[in-house]
Parts: structure tokens; C-alpha cells; sequence
């Protein structure tokens, strides 16, 4: 099986299950998000970001109500380290840092908070709540913050019920575009 094959195997058998806490499926959410990247003319790598940014949400064990828990799952790590023997940082280091641009949005910007989903505010908590000015230093000096951002932005957009998104197969030139040369369309 190539790379993308298995990636969309994954989304489409782990992608059913509910978002956590949100009115959608998680791979209704990656679509949605991944639909907001190109109506903004993101380049590839960001688009592929957008529809995975959350990968790693279906590569843990864990229940969806893990929060409720206490739990971090570190989903943006996990899915990081996974997608990275496939595709380079322009891809993986949205991914990583999209839990990080939430809490720096939360720093930086006085109304963010304010608009974010009840379940988002419960896993703000968990993951270290609003940044401090030095991290927000740190993370202002990352090469892939401002791109972490936009995916960011539309991570929280992509909510909504029933809105209507282009199918994954949409998608698979797109990744095959991004992924590492050694890679190729053939996937490992």
C-alpha cells in the first residue's frame, strides 16, 4: 500500500468517530479545514497540512472524551513525527505547531479566546493555556509560525455541520506533489 493510500485508509476508518465534542466526524473537520486552505490559495504543503493536521487524534488509543480526563494526547507531536518520514517541514511543522498557535493567539489577541469552541477551551487548559511573552518570542521566531497560524484559523472554522467540502480524493495529487522526493507517488 503507498503512503497516501494508507493515510486515506486511516481517515476514512478511525475519521468516522466524533470530533471531541464538535458537531463533526474528525474527517469531516480535516476536509473542512483542507476546503478553507484552498479557498485562501494556500500553497500545497499547506494544504496538505490543513488536512492533517489532527492525523494524530487517529493514531492514539485514546477515547474521544480524554479531555474530560485531564488527559493531553500531544496529537499535534504524534502526528508530526508520524508524517515526517513522508513529508518535509513545510508540511509537518504547521502540524506541530497549530496547538502552540492556539495558545499564542490566545497571548497576542484579546477576542480569539472569546471565539473559541467550548471543547478547544477545555483543551487549552490541558495544553498550557495562553503563552507567555517568552514563548511568544520563541514561537514568533519559528520560520513556520505564520503558517501555523492561517492553519490554525481554519482548524477552528472547520466546525460547522453539514458544510460542504471537496471528497478526500480530491486531495491525493496534492499530497503526492508534497511528499518527499525519495518518496514519490509509490509511498513507502
Amino acid at each position: 500500500m503507498n503512503t497516501v493510500d494508507e493515510i486515506f485508509q486511516l481517515l476514512e476508518e478511525r475519521g468516522q468517530g466524533s470530533y471531541f465534542g464538535e458537531p463533526v466526524s474528525q474527517l469531516e473537520h480535516a476536509l473542512q479545514c483542507a476546503n478553507f486552505a484552498l479557498k485562501e490559495n494556500a500553497g500545497d504543503e499547506l494544504v496538505a497540512a490543513a488536512l492533517l493536521h489532527d492525523v494524530g487524534h487517529l493514531l492514539h488509543e485514546e477515547e474521544e472524551d480524554v479531555a474530560e480526563h485531564g488527559g493531553d494526547t500531544e496529537h499535534e507531536r504524534l502526528g508530526e513525527e508520524w508524517l515526517s518520514a513522508h513529508f518535509g517541514p513545510a508540511v509537518t511543522q504547521p502540524i506541530a505547531l497549530h496547538v502552540a498557535a492556539k495558545r499564542y493567539m490566545c497571548a497576542t489577541r484579546s477576542e480569539y479566546l472569546g471565539k473559541l469552541s467550548p471543547a478547544s477551551v477545555q483543551s487549552l487548559k490541558l495544553q498550557g493555556g495562553a503563552m507567555s511573552p517568552g514563548e511568544v518570542a520563541e514561537f514568533e521566531a519559528n520560520e513556520f509560525a505564520k503558517d501555523a497560524v492561517r492553519l490554525r484559523l481554519w482548524d477552528d472554522l472547520a466546525k460547522e455541520e453539514g458544510a460542504q467540502a471537496p471528497p478526500l480524493s480530491h486531495y491525493r495529487k496534492v499530497l503526492e506533489s508534497v511528499m518527499r522526493a525519495d518518496e514519490g507517488a509509490a509511498g513507502a
